[in-house]
């Protein structure tokens, strides 16, 4: 593992990956089950049992590894105050896909360092995992260590051996590849959503994490979402930075704390940020 993490990070990566073993144990015994429990949240979002049993055993191993650490989670809240470090869970980002039995579904999980820069907090994503095991990949990276991913099926010679990625260098929307959730929710950056949609090269409706890790791996160069939270996007933030991507929020502020995302090459942040809110 130290060739794949930054030396600082070691231990929280190999952490972080065997709770992703365990996660998915959990998911994958639920996944297609024919008496998957489902409610949905005040929100009016759905929530299954399976989400539930999942940040559990998360937690469970994290409490139990890094009990100094706070930890944040998307169904069972937040513990964070006055630490220097926290961790980030989505038990699984993409319920709506996983309980209608369709593969694009992630455990996503980060962890955040808390610094004070001039009086003033600052909070940055320093390990990222997210674990896409109906799709047999993961994606990881820790700060100043680079970003890598694998493919676990059995069919791949290379199975279980992380892959550095990297961004593409697409340099015009013209000749991009852009990813998106839906049309909802974008409000007033819609028509600059429209005009990077008409023009881009071809444009995929692919979702939740996956469009962004695809920016990261290069397969596309920019991915877009208008509503999310702080555990949709946490390890995408640094995932993509380390692929020498940018992550920011629609208005081009940098990091997972706004209420979207916005994922780019980094050739194309500019123009993409420009027309979102021209």
């Amino acid at each position: 593992m130290a060739d794949y993490a930054s030396e600082k990070y070691k231990s929280d990566l190999e952490l972080v990956r065997k709770i992703g073993k365990a996660a998915d144990s959990v998911s994958m015994a639920r996944f297609l089950s024919q008496d998957l429990v489902i409610e949905t949240k005040p929100d009016s979002t759905p929530v299954t049992d399976a989400d539930k049993a999942t940040e559990k055993c998360i937690r469970e191993i994290l409490e139990a590894e890094r009990p100094e650490d706070g930890i944040l989670g998307e169904e069972f809240g937040a513990d964070i105050s006055g630490k220097k470090r926290y961790w980030v869970i989505d038990p699984i980002d993409g319920t709506k896909s996983f309980l209608r039995g369709l593969p694009v579904w992630s455990t996503l999980i980060a962890l955040i360092e808390v610094t004070t820069v001039a009086g003033e907090e600052k909070h940055e994503v320093v390990v990222g995992f997210v674990s896409s095991p109906a799709l047999a990949r993961t994606w990881f990276a820790t700060k100043g260590g680079g970003a890598y991913t694998t493919f676990d099926s059995d069919t791949n010679p290379n199975k279980g051996t992380p892959r550095k990625i990297s961004v593409s260098k697409v340099n015009e929307i013209k000749n991009a590849h852009l990813g998106y959730s839906d049309f909802v929710g974008f409000g007033d950056h819609f028509a600059g959503f429209q005009s990077l949609f008409n023009e881009a090269w071809r444009t995929r409706a692919v979702g939740d994490f996956w469009s962004h890790m695809l920016v990261a791996e290069g397969v596309m160069d920019v991915a877009i979402e208008p509503s999310l939270a702080l555990w949709d996007m946490a390890p995408l933030d640094v995932i993509v930075r380390e692929a020498g991507g940018t992550y920011t929020d629609l208005k081009g502020v940098p990091g997972p704390f706004g209420n979207s995302g916005v994922t780019t090459n980094s050739v194309l942040k500019d123009e993409v940020i420009k027309r979102l809110n021209g």
